[in-house]
């Protein structure tokens, strides 16, 4: 009883900052009673609707024919990533997409982070385009914007009986969202991308009050950007309940990626209270072996952490093999089937 109200008492104490560590109802999950339910091995799986419409299919080691997600969990995947654009143009990523990826999940019993974008493509620290329906309007306009699309997803969502754990208010936000009114490189400019976030958070809160409401930076291993980033987020009253931060080494800086990368995990646990889930992680298709060790290295560090600094790692499309998405990055071979990189989920 004592441990379980001294874990009451710190969550009472971080909530008071300005990103709440935890929903007012949002239950503690002590990571030493349910380690399981607490670390995320998790995939970012957008594509495979469209991957289905277009004839790919995905197969098991022994080259039995698998539904991807089925087959993910089989590796030790417990959650699954989805990305929303505003108006796609073919629909993919769209609200309806979105919705019918997640039931796929919820039905295997996984769980689901939605990744808003607030842009018709990708965004990501190279791009932030505003929705073509946007591009018109004031900033006053915008902030209604993306508050009144985070509600029409997530609506559609709880309507369908998704309850997603997670929501990211933008993807890889490090330059900020909605150039160029959102774009954060100036002191006025962070001050909007903030207002902008925030409007994306409190919708998400008012649909799902005890989700993780998260935002999203890349390059995770890169201490002076996370610096730079949290330190002026914090000043200009940006909410979150937790952070985001991507992952992309290669065969020969892996190990110091994974060093650094948890290094910085733990000093802004210490600064802002904030647990991290490292989001997007991936390496070439054609290092599986290496990717494998890189993984399950990254899961052991990060599980390892006082007091669970992180809570998880997700693989970036690992279904979205070469040769049909060009996608370097992906663990399946052009056969369909899981490379050994995936094995890193696995226990």
């Amino acid at each position: 009883m004592k441990r379980i109200f001294a874990l009451m008492i710190a969550v009472l104490a971080l909530s008071a900052s300005s990103c709440e560590k935890h929903g007012p109802d949002d239950p503690v999950i002590d990571p030493v009673v349910n380690p399981d339910r607490y670390y995320v091995r998790g995939a970012d799986v957008s594509w495979v609707t469209q991957m289905e419409k277009e004839g790919c299919k995905f197969y098991k080691a022994d080259g039995t024919q698998s539904e991807c997600m089925a087959l993910l969990k089989g590796y030790g995947i417990n959650a699954i990533r989805l990305r929303v654009w505003v108006n796609p143009k073919d629909g993919w990523c769209g609200k309806d997409d979105v919705v019918a990826k997640a039931k796929r999940a919820r039905d295997l019993g996984l769980r689901v982070m939605i990744d808003f974008h607030y842009s018709d493509w990708w965004a990501d620290p190279g791009k932030q385009n505003k929705p073509e329906a946007w591009k018109n309007l004031d900033f006053e306009g915008l902030k209604k914007a993306v508050a009144d699309h985070t509600t029409d997803v997530l609506n559609a969502l709880k309507s369908s009986g998704v309850t997603p754990e997670w929501i990211q208010v933008g993807n890889e936000t490090t330059g900020g969202i909605l150039w160029p009114e959102g774009q954060n490189y100036t002191d006025a400019g962070f001050a909007s991308y903030v207002q902008l976030h925030n409007a994306g958070y409190d919708a998400a809160k008012a649909v799902f009050p005890t989700a993780n409401v998260m935002v999203h930076v890349d390059n995770g291993w890169d201490w002076g950007l996370q610096e730079w980033f949290f330190k002026n987020f914090k000043i200009k009253g940006g909410k979150c309940d937790l952070i985001g931060l991507s992952l992309y080494p290669d065969k020969t800086n892996w190990q110091q990626y994974n060093q650094q990368i948890c290094e910085n995990i733990k000093k802004l646990y210490d600064m802002y209270g904030k647990e991290t889930i490292v989001c997007e992680v991936g390496m070439e298709w054609t290092e599986a072996a290496t990717c494998k060790s890189f993984i399950k290295d990254l899961i052991q560090q990060t599980m390892n952490m006082e007091q669970s600094h992180c809570r998880g790692v997700m693989y970036w499309e690992p279904e979205g093999y070469h040769a049909w998405s060009g996608y370097s990055k992906c663990a399946f071979d052009n056969s369909g089937k899981p490379t050994a990189a995936m094995e890193g989920f696995m226990n």
